[in-house]
């Protein structure tokens, strides 16, 4: 991952000098109200009149983030030019659980932990975080992007080690399990764990069945969103203008010549990390090499 040493605005200060160095025009506060195709190209009825154009680059962005100004205007031109487009849901969220299956996870809230979240055969191994909604983290978050209304999240709490190896190796200890817990977790965590298993004996008092239900608490912690915090709380989002109605080589439609879509709006999402930025400037340099 590359970082800006300065603040975020070194990147806009970058973007808006490049701008004006290549004689730019910007039109700040005004709306599309029409967009028509023409025999030389697009004619854009706007608030500021008509323009005209040979090419036309749709680089909206989605739906994430609506309270800077997100809105779904770029579907709404693809399917004007019958463009599929991919069902959006936020990404890069954080998930909900039911209220009425909140009162089970209230001690979590505000414990973060490295786990190995997991849906299906996809799954990543980073810090994870209960909140007082549900789960957040670079975990979660990243799950999020495949997760689907229905779907249950498997989390790994100790990825690196075998719960049950551990305890065996000091199983005629009379150490509380709260207090061995806490050599790998937080000990607001290992208590939490053990008020979740409802029991809390040396490790010399263990039962089979108090064994297992252990290894499958932190190996195998098992939670059904209910939701997620939306696109309000989403860095990106999910689907939108199908790739397959793209050229690979520089973003512009198949079946309607000039039209460009490049960014956000198109279906591609990337991971955390800068991989949605990196999309984004890519795509706009491989859309604009063809100009």
């Amino acid at each position: 991952q590359l970082f800006c040493d300065d603040k975020s605005q070194a990147i806009i200060d970058l973007l808006d000098h490049l701008c004006q160095e290549n004689h730019v025009q910007r039109k700040m506060n005004t709306s599309v109200l029409k967009i028509d195709k023409t025999t030389t190209g697009f004619e854009l009825s706007t608030t500021q009149g008509s323009f005209n154009c040979a090419k036309l680059v749709i680089a909206t962005g989605g739906l994430a983030i609506p309270q800077i100004g997100a809105t779904g205007f770029g579907y709404q031109i693809a399917q004007q030019f019958n463009l599929n487009v991919i069902p959006t849901a936020p990404a890069l969220v954080p998930l909900t659980i039911a209220p009425q299956d909140l009162p089970n996870y209230t001690q979590l809230a505000g414990i973060s932990f490295l786990s190995e979240t997991s849906l299906g055969k996809i799954k990543f191994i980073e810090n994870s975080l209960f909140t007082h909604r549900g789960l957040s983290g670079p975990a979660i978050l990243q799950i999020s992007s495949y997760w689907n209304p229905g779907n249950k999240i498997n989390i790994n709490l100790l990825p690196s080690q075998n719960i049950i190896e551990l305890i065996q190796h000091q199983r005629s200890s009379n150490k509380l399990l709260s207090n061995f817990l806490s050599n790998y977790f937080s000990q607001k965590l290992s208590h939490s764990l053990c008020d979740l298993l409802r029991f809390d004996p040396p490790l010399s008092q263990l039962s089979k069945t108090q064994l297992s239900a252990i290894e499958k608490l932190i190996h195998n912690f098992q939670i059904c969103p209910s939701g997620s915090e939306g696109y309000k709380k989403a860095e990106v989002t999910r689907g939108g203008v199908d790739t397959n109605e793209l050229n690979s080589k520089d973003l512009q439609s198949k079946h309607v010549a000039g039209l460009y879509f490049i960014g956000e709006v198109v279906d591609v999402t990337g991971w955390l990390g800068g991989y949605n930025f990196q999309w984004a400037w890519s795509s706009a340099y491989a859309a604009a090499s063809n100009f």
